[in-house]
């Protein structure tokens, strides 16, 4: 079992601040959809989350299988990020973009011969879950915004993080596409008790598959509210 747990977390940014006394404790299997106005802080709460930003206050506890809790600097191997930058090498191919999830537990020998062929097997597996398998070979550089930004949850998926955050993982799909990366998400979470924050704007997508969802106050930092979601009925 892993959870994800803040206490008394803030940020400072100019003198204001963007949230503050921020007291979560998410257990595992759990989306949390992560809403508020475009500036509210949601880009800045995930990446105090990852340890890229130093909260102004506060703290950040990552409790892992096997029980020991972790703090930020030390969750690397287990957190897996979609930024909004994507930050995909343009000139690899899709395929090698996903391979490079898991370029810090290849040895020399990888690095130099190329990845293994089970490695390749499973990242071309998640490239034909998102519908991009036939861009495998295909330099990165010459796909669609939406293509893009599918390849970059494909380098994230191949990695197997505990924990994933993902700053607004679906603004460049179509409907189908945004629910077919959520209900991979979904997967993740139900099936394997992983945890996945996400920023998402779509009330459907949130209503489908968040099991909570965390509101930021622009007008009151420490107004901050997590709901737990009830779940929309498919048919």
């Amino acid at each position: 079992m892993i959870s994800l747990h803040t206490e008394n977390l803030g940020l400072q940014r100019g003198g204001e601040w963007l949230f503050r006394n921020l007291d979560l404790s998410i257990p595992s299997g759990s989306i949390v959809a992560l809403l508020g106005p475009s500036g509210v802080g949601k880009s800045s709460l995930l990446s105090c989350l990852s340890g890229s930003e130093t909260p102004t206050e506060g703290k950040v506890e990552f409790k892992i299988n096997t029980g020991e809790i972790r703090e930020t600097e030390n969750i690397s191997p287990h957190l897996g990020i979609i930024f909004q930058s994507l930050r995909l090498t343009d000139h690899v191919t899709v395929l090698e973009n996903v391979l490079y999830g898991r370029v810090a537990q290849y040895g020399l020998k990888e690095s130099i011969f190329g990845f293994p062929t089970p490695d390749k097997e499973k990242a071309f597996e998640i490239l034909k879950d998102l519908g991009i398998d036939h861009l495998a070979y295909k330099w990165t550089s010459q796909t669609s915004g939406g293509e893009r930004q599918r390849t970059a949850i494909a380098r994230t998926l191949f990695q197997d993080p505990s924990f994933i955050l993902a700053d607004e993982p679906v603004s460049n799909l179509d409907t189908y596409y945004a629910g077919r990366v959520m209900g991979l998400f979904r997967n993740l979470t139900s099936q394997n008790g992983k945890i996945v924050l996400c920023a998402l704007h779509d009330p459907q997508l949130i209503s489908r598959f968040a099991d909570f969802a965390l509101s930021l106050n622009p007008a009151h930092p420490e107004g901050w509210n997590l709901r737990e979601v009830q779940k929309k009925n498919e048919s």
